[in-house]
């Protein structure tokens, strides 16, 4: 069964503030003058476009076009940072390590040394700026997508990051873990709450965003999870796997054979992950991550289905309940935060 969403938690990330512990995602540090080019070679968007302050989505594929990760790349002026989902860190530090050859460049396994805190919703800068040892509620605003500075927060180093990926946007704060408590007490001064998983994967859902190793592992094709828009520039040079993805954007025009969509569900149970989706006696997707939307009343699901059954206001059943192909995403993601 889907756990219940919380009603106060979830009002509080749409209309005020919230807090996400996000520690248990991935952290790598790449140090030394090569960085930039050397991460250009292996992942998906133009690192060496960034400046200091700037970042953004990327995916590393595998020579197939498969995914090993998708990341957030910040570009910090000294250092890249580079974080993701907890279960591939090793397996993206290792990778990495193969590929140092000749080139400056360090990398650093930060995971345990720093915590992440996600805090969410239109009042978030306010939140964090409360909470830090310095600075405005104004500069945090004005951070674009991805957009990072640093902070101090008890004394400590720490960086603040502009998030959408959560569903409703915010900022990752990276902080030492001898710091959380005072963190998090000043926040829960400030009136921001802690919201539970259930909750957060709700927003994220009725947002619309994939999460790896649930609505994406190392069989898809970016193009399949529908990132690529965020995550591919076609202008930068090679990377690995690049061959693949081009093949099917020019020559597939972009067709591949599954895609994730979006489904609106009848009745009051939303659908366990990998529920088969029919279309009268044939098979034609799974669903990847469901809850019962706060904003839509009902039922939703990120899916994967076959290519002839994307349109969104196709009819489908999920384990026999009547569902229809929606448009992602479900609700709208807010432009700004204050």
């Amino acid at each position: 069964m889907i756990p219940a969403v919380s009603t106060d938690a979830y009002a509080a990330a749409r209309h005020r503030a919230a807090l996400i512990d996000r520690s248990s995602r991935g952290r790598i540090v790449v140090s030394g003058k090569d960085r930039a080019s050397y991460l250009q070679g292996l992942l998906t968007n133009d690192i060496v476009a960034l400046t200091a302050g700037q970042g953004c989505y990327a995916a590393y594929l595998t020579p197939q076009g498969r995914m090993i990760a998708d990341l957030l790349v910040y570009e910090l002026g000294d250092v890249i940072l580079l974080a993701m989902s907890g279960d591939v860190k090793d397996t993206v530090l290792g990778k990495l390590d193969q590929f140092i050859f000749s080139e400056d460049v360090q990398l650093g396994d930060v995971t345990g040394s720093f915590a992440q805190m996600a805090v969410i919703g239109p009042h978030a800068a306010a939140a964090v700026t409360s909470a830090i040892d310095e600075g405005s509620a104004d500069i945090l605003s004005r951070l674009g997508e991805h957009g990072n500075l640093r902070a101090l927060i008890g004394g400590q180093p720490a960086i603040v990051a502009r998030i959408t990926d959560t569903g409703e946007p915010g900022f990752d704060v990276f902080l030492d873990r001898s710091q959380v408590a005072a963190f998090t007490s000043a926040l829960d001064r400030a009136g921001v709450k802690a919201i539970d998983a259930s909750t957060a994967e709700a927003i994220r859902i009725e947002a619309g965003v994939p999460l790896f190793h649930r609505d994406m592992d190392e069989e898809t094709i970016p193009l399949e999870a529908g990132i690529e828009s965020r995550a591919i520039s076609l202008t930068k040079g090679c990377y690995v796997g690049q061959e693949v993805i081009i093949r099917v954007l020019h020559r597939g025009h972009g067709r591949v054979a599954r895609k994730l969509v979006g489904l609106t569900i009848g009745g009051d149970h939303a659908p366990a992950a990998d529920a088969a989706i029919r279309v009268g006696d044939r098979e034609v997707g799974h669903v990847t991550s469901s809850t019962l939307s706060p904003a839509l009343g009902r039922p939703i699901a990120l899916a994967y289905v076959h290519r002839d059954f994307v349109e969104p206001g196709t009819a489908v059943l999920v384990d026999g309940a009547p569902a229809v192909v929606a448009p992602l995403p479900f609700v709208p993601v807010r432009s700004s935060v204050s």
